[in-house]
């Protein structure tokens, strides 16, 4: 649980600290051509959007949102992906493109991820029903058994006075 609640802190932050990291990168390790610099140029601001983007719809989720740590599908995706980004960071050309390739489809899977688990959570959520001409509603809750409230409850009542 401890690693999840981890990965979720790291969502937002890893969106800064992955484009800083390429940047360094090329710099450090000598990534020095003019083709490389145009690589970093798209790929800065690629990266950058794509983490957030994840980070939105990872934390957009109910279940992340009450448990506060990520699903054990998106560890593995994001920790892979973070994995090939740091090591294109590093930009070794005999590893480069076949990482370049990889980042990307990872990015692709990953976002495919995040809206099914997103998706599969927001469905049961609401019942649509239709009628015999079609029409599409939504029925009225059903009759729950009354919780026991956990403090007093006040209720409001409200009369409209004639204008």
């Amino acid at each position: 649980m401890a690693l999840r609640r981890l990965f979720l802190r790291w969502l937002f932050p890893a969106a800064f600290v992955l484009p800083l990291w390429l940047f360094v990168g090329w710099i450090v390790f000598s990534g020095g051509s003019g083709w490389a610099l145009l690589w970093l140029f798209v790929a800065l601001p690629a990266v950058f959007v794509s983490q957030v983007l994840l980070s939105l719809l990872i934390r957009g989720r109910a279940s992340v949102r009450e448990s506060r740590a990520v699903s054990w599908r998106d560890v593995a995706g994001l920790g892979l992906w973070h994995v090939v980004i740091v090591a294109l960071g590093l930009f070794d050309s005999r590893v480069f493109f076949p990482l370049l390739v990889l980042s990307v489809v990872g990015a692709l899977l990953l976002f495919w991820s995040s809206l099914a688990q997103l998706w599969n959570e927001a469905r049961g959520a609401v019942t649509v029903l239709h009628a015999t001409d079609g029409t599409a509603y939504i029925p009225p809750a059903q009759e729950r058994p009354a919780a026991q409230p956990a403090g007093d409850v006040i209720v409001v009542s409200e009369t409209r006075r004639p204008d």
